[in-house]
């Protein structure tokens, strides 16, 4: 069980590292195709773009096939997406082909979570479950800022050079260890009936918004931290290290404090989100300060975005796979818009400094619609809040 679980966590590492990349190498990517770091920023929104249309679409599709076979196939995607990626000649063609790699991400989550949870007793399914989700974790505190790294040494071909084995090895892990699980019947109708509950889409529209707002910034992480504070390559990569312990650390303390009260974790780690947002412009041009405040920023806002993924899996009790890959979707919808929004400020000729200043702008729509969840909450009396297992709760 154990080297099955490693296998689906292996596949995590490498497609959360495939996709998070992108941000540190912006910069390097913009002068290599001659390009503005808007334009780049086009990179991120068209692979937030692909896993949001994508992923339910080929979960339908591989819905018949038999599930270690669909897993298989869908890290060969992977691979050959990002083989594409490192050979690409043109923008267009490194464009068409991260949309190819995005579809093999939430399709590959929705039915590596079936996996897991069938390969243990049905009292540890959501250690299972949170086990593989480690993947993406670690791939914010170790593969992202390792593959940045490589390809500020070596250039950006080599991040996607360097995910090659890890695909590989991943999916010489899903064949040898990983049992044969047949496929399941898809109620489509029901599922989606299901979905499309206002508690459901509330939720959804939550998730979407907290993204927009991450990554307004977040994608203009490196460009900002060299421009406005100077940072050199290799510092810009530390502090993607520091950020990625943050997110680990927040997913860990806002487990714990969503087992204490939900809708408050929300309300107040957003609050507390937004406070440090408009912190950020002021600390930029400081190493110390802007890396603390970066820290800072990545600890709270997952903190705060554990309760969410506790919710849609409440809130959708009846259709728990499409829900999943629905959220999938809203992460990545939301990461795909603050992208362009952040690009939309810079075209317009507004500095990095702005830009946090906007993402703030966004956390108060996420407040409002989170008091309207709670009101909503308190006329469905017959819903008590959801006491949340942090074991079950997974980055997207």
């Amino acid at each position: 069980m154990r080297k099955s679980i490693l296998a689906l966590t292996t596949s995590a590492f490498g497609i959360g590292t495939s996709e998070f990349i992108i941000m540190g190498l912006l910069p390097d990517l913009a002068r290599s195709f001659s390009v503005s770091i808007p334009k780049a920023g086009l990179l991120v929104s068209a692979y937030a773009i692909s896993v949001t249309i994508g992923s339910p679409l080929v979960a339908l599709a591989l819905s018949r096939v038999e599930r270690k076979r669909s897993l298989v196939l869908l890290m060969g995607i992977f691979v050959l997406g990002n083989l594409a990626c490192a050979l690409a000649p043109t923008f267009g063609f490194l464009l068409a082909a991260r949309i190819l790699t995005a579809l093999c991400h939430g399709a590959f989550f929705g039915t590596g979570s079936i996996v897991a949870s069938n390969l243990v007793p049905k009292e540890k399914r959501s250690q299972a479950i949170a086990m593989m989700f480690t993947g993406l974790t670690l791939a914010n505190v170790l593969g992202v800022p390792a593959g940045t790294a490589l390809g500020h040494a070596f250039g950006w071909r080599y991040s996607f050079v360097a995910l090659l084995p890890v695909g590989i090895l991943a999916i010489l892990g899903l064949i040898f260890f990983v049992p044969e699980q047949a496929s399941e019947p898809v109620r489509l109708r029901h599922e989606l009936t299901t979905v499309l509950k206002p508690k459901v889409q509330v939720v959804l529209a939550l998730s979407t918004l907290s993204s927009v707002s991450l990554f307004t910034v977040f994608t203009y992480i490196a460009p900002m931290l060299g421009t406005v504070t100077h940072l050199a390559p290799n510092a810009i990569t530390w502090v993607l290290v520091l950020f990625g312990a943050g997110i680990t650390i927040g997913n860990i303390v806002g487990g714990k404090l969503s087992d204490w009260r939900q809708m408050t974790t929300i309300l107040g780690g957003m609050a507390l989100v937004m406070a440090v947002l408009l912190v950020m412009p002021f600390v930029e041009p400081h190493a110390l300060p802007i890396a603390l405040t970066v820290f800072v920023w990545g600890l709270v806002h997952f903190a705060a975005a554990v309760p969410l993924q506790a919710r849609i899996v409440e809130k959708a009790r009846a259709a728990p796979n499409l829900a999943s890959t629905l959220n999938q979707g809203a992460f990545n919808f939301g990461n795909a818009l603050g992208a362009s929004l952040g690009g939309l400020v810079l075209t317009a000729g507004y500095s990095y400094r702005s830009l946090p200043f906007v993402a703030a702008g966004v956390i108060v729509l996420v407040l409002l619609l989170a008091l309207a969840a709670r009101h909503l909450d308190k006329t469905q009396l017959s819903e008590p809040d959801l006491v949340f297992d942090r074991s079950s709760f997974h980055m997207h």
